[in-house]
């Protein structure tokens, strides 16, 4: 494994939130993707006490060669995992919730009613807050997808992780058609809640191979990205191709926001949730106006059918 270069050294340094955080988390026996995919900026976040959870267990149907998170899902769906993720946003004051889950391609729906159940749960208790979701591909299924729609987010993400070439290599059960076929659906279910996706860089993707991934998510709706460094879990996951420098990240930062995208975060430690409602609200303030993220890029609506559709399943 490469030595990291010191802009992706992390200072540990708990304090009284993070120790709430955890005591928290254990008493309710909650995960959090922080923890499961060996996120560099869990002691920031938890020192802020904000943390993502991970729903529908901690163990994934997938074997993505560059996840940390365990392989082989256990036993369906816990039925009271809703409430308690909403107790802990009550405990934890959130106004801003962001909700993940691991693959569960052994689910009739890949989960979909179990996130709509949280978000649900979490507006009861919390009607304050606002839900940001980042979900799994569901194999496809256009009703899982009308499924998380319905319950009404704040933000729906789903990640492309990398550019096509390497999918076979970096994410050989997942599909680069299908996840732009995702986001597409969602724009056309609703063309105003953003969309949201993030890019691992350092996997021996080039240029042009990054810019043609931003032009598809753009024509597939999306309106907020999240570019960091692909970091190497174990021995046994993807090798790093090279570190991408912070004045790189910044450069691809302008050159997405310079394209149309509403919200940005760009540079080597940036994650999905990383600072996800400040990011969130940045991009709302840019995209201020009549006819919402969508009608403001001022995209054709033909342009919604580039990426593959999503196939008809019936769950």
């Amino acid at each position: 494994m490469k030595t990291k270069p010191p802009w992706l050294r992390v200072r540990l340094g708990l304090n009284e939130n993070f120790l709430f955080l955890k005591r928290l988390l254990l008493d309710l026996g909650l995960h959090t993707v922080c923890e499961q995919a060996n996120c560099p900026n869990a002691v920031e976040c938890w020192n802020r006490r904000t943390a993502t959870f991970l729903i529908l267990g901690d163990r994934c149907s997938r074997d993505c060669n560059f996840c940390a998170v365990a392989h082989g899902p256990e036993g369906p769906p816990e039925a009271d995992e809703p409430e308690r993720v909403s107790e802990a946003v009550r405990l934890m004051g959130l106004s801003f919730v962001v909700i993940t889950s691991v693959t569960r391609d052994d689910l009739r729906d890949g989960g979909a009613s179990h996130f709509a159940d949280t978000i649900a749960a979490i507006r009861r208790m919390s009607p304050q807050a606002l839900v940001e979701v980042l979900v799994p591909d569901f194999n496809g299924s256009q009703q899982a997808v009308e499924r998380i729609t319905m319950a009404s987010p704040d933000v729906l993400g789903h990640n492309v992780e990398t550019v096509a070439r390497l999918y076979s290599a970096v994410r050989p059960g997942a599909d680069y058609r299908r996840s732009l076929g995702l986001l597409a659906h969602a724009r056309r279910l609703d063309n105003r809640m953003p969309l949201k996706s993030g890019l691992m860089l350092g996997l021996g993707e080039s240029r042009d191979e990054v810019e043609r991934v931003l032009e598809d998510l753009l024509a597939a709706g999306c309106t907020i990205l999240t570019l960091g460094q692909y970091l190497q879990p174990t021995s046994g996951h993807v090798p790093v191709e090279r570190f991408v420098s912070p004045e790189e990240f910044g450069k691809w930062r302008e050159k997405a926001l310079a394209m149309g995208f509403s919200g940005v975060a760009s540079a080597p430690l940036v994650r999905s949730s990383y600072h996800a409602m400040e990011l969130y609200m940045k991009g709302k303030e840019r995209m201020a106006g009549p006819g919402g993220p969508w009608l403001a890029h001022g995209l054709p609506e033909e342009a919604l059918k580039v990426p593959g559709s999503l196939d008809k399943q019936t769950n």
